[in-house]
């Protein structure tokens, strides 16, 4: 029902019926490295590299206009370490490159300088196709063939309350056409988006996804589509977004049952809102990857490098975030109860009161017993202060900097 005067357009409820009949539970996005195919549906969950802040920052050069030097650091870091499975919509603005072919330079930085697959500009048709043609001269295939084996996927951002613009709109058409996933992502922030009340946001964040996830089926039945979630509350002090709160948490977790209901893959956020790589940045982070991962969620968007409420790209909050993955990744690993796990032989060959370090069982695992940290410290202190005293943020400057003299990058076929 389309009322021009009011520039509304409200769809039937057998309309969502239908579409949901023709949404794809899961799907595969392949990059240029078939082996690095992602699946994004069921069970399985991908962890993204921050994207969009028009500001990066780091301890040695401090905090800084996006640039193109800086993109291509993230996207070297993206491929270095392996809790990054997916490259997001521009790390950070390259803003000394012209606004309108900006995205060509970040699309070869990522098609070049890493071999995972990557998100897409949708702002616009033209933006969104430059990727899929991109992503297809990069595998060696034709777009026609890449609509049954997407290799790029998009977000569209809906301007809640409930509004999609027009190039956001015809970015998803185009994606949509050319059988390219998108990811329908209300930004629902409570009290100024959307109600105070959580009920009430993730209500409007349910009727925003699904009329995007609609739009897709219109276009191309089966075109492959994620519901998305970026529900979270404002400081109703000052109006500033807020980031893993408790209601972000919640949301989080309601938003993966909302989308397993409609049978849809599912995309969130682990976000924070602190300026500086600190104590706020962890635990933000820690609540809000928890309910990403408790929730389910197929692709946590943001989940490397997240500062400032999404203003600024940071190297060390990289390196902490990274450190949560791998955590977050280590906890999701089944645990094996095999007869030599359970150990009963090591527990008989122990005398009461003795200790395990000398154990056969022991010498057998010790190199790779537990999972062995990349940023945390577990010296005592004197062996801390011996060494230097470092806290964890400067011990992240070094581990960027480290990584970066250790990336390789990925072959491409001439």
């Amino acid at each position: 029902i389309v009322d021009r005067a009011a520039q509304t357009i409200r769809i039937d409820e057998s309309l969502v019926a239908e579409a949901l009949k023709t949404v794809p539970s899961s799907f595969t996005l392949t990059s240029r490295n078939a082996a690095k195919r992602l699946t994004m549906g069921g069970r399985h969950v991908a962890f993204g590299l921050v994207a969009g802040p028009p500001n990066v920052h780091d301890c040695v050069n401090g905090r800084r206009p996006g640039n193109m030097t800086d993109y291509e650091n993230f996207i070297r870091l993206a491929h270095h370490f392996n809790a990054i499975h997916i490259i997001g919509n521009q790390v950070t603005a390259p803003q000394e490159l012209p606004a309108n072919n900006r995205h060509l330079d970040t699309y070869r930085a990522n098609l070049t300088l890493s071999d995972l697959a990557f998100h897409c500009t949708a702002i616009g048709r033209g933006r969104a196709m430059d990727g899929i043609n991109m992503m297809a001269i990069a595998r060696g295939i034709t777009p026609e063939a890449m609509a049954a084996d997407p290799g790029v996927i998009t977000i569209i951002s809906v301007n809640s309350p409930r509004l999609f613009d027009d190039a956001m709109a015809e970015g998803l058409i185009a994606m949509a056409e050319h059988g390219q996933p998108v990811t329908i992502t209300p930004f629902t922030l409570m009290g100024a988006m959307t109600p105070v009340t959580l009920p009430a946001a993730l209500a409007q964040q349910n009727a925003e996804a699904l009329f995007g996830v609609v739009l897709t089926q219109l276009v191309k039945p089966g075109a492959p589509v994620m519901y998305g979630a970026f529900t979270s509350n404002v400081d109703m002090r000052s109006g500033a977004p807020a980031f893993g709160t408790p209601e972000n948490t919640k949301a989080n977790v309601i938003s993966g049952q909302l989308a397993r209901r409609y049978r849809l893959p599912y995309r969130t956020s682990n976000a924070n809102a602190s300026n500086a790589v600190d104590l706020q940045a962890a635990y933000e982070t820690g609540m809000a990857t928890w309910g990403a991962v408790m929730g389910g969620a197929n692709m946590v968007y943001h989940a490397a490098g997240w500062l400032e409420g999404g203003l600024t790209a940071s190297y060390e909050k990289l390196i902490l975030d990274v450190e949560i993955l791998q955590n977050m990744m280590e906890i999701l690993r089944p645990i094996d109860f095999s007869e030599d796990e359970l150990g009963f032989e090591a527990i008989r060959s122990v005398p009461t009161g003795g200790h395990f370090f000398g154990a056969e069982h022991t010498l057998a695992r010790y190199e790779s017993a537990f999972y062995r940290p990349m940023l945390s410290d577990w010296t005592n202190y004197g062996g801390w202060e011996a060494a230097g005293a470092k806290d964890a943020l400067t011990r992240a400057t070094g581990l960027w900097q480290q990584a970066l003299r250790d990336y390789e990058e990925p072959a491409l076929d001439p």
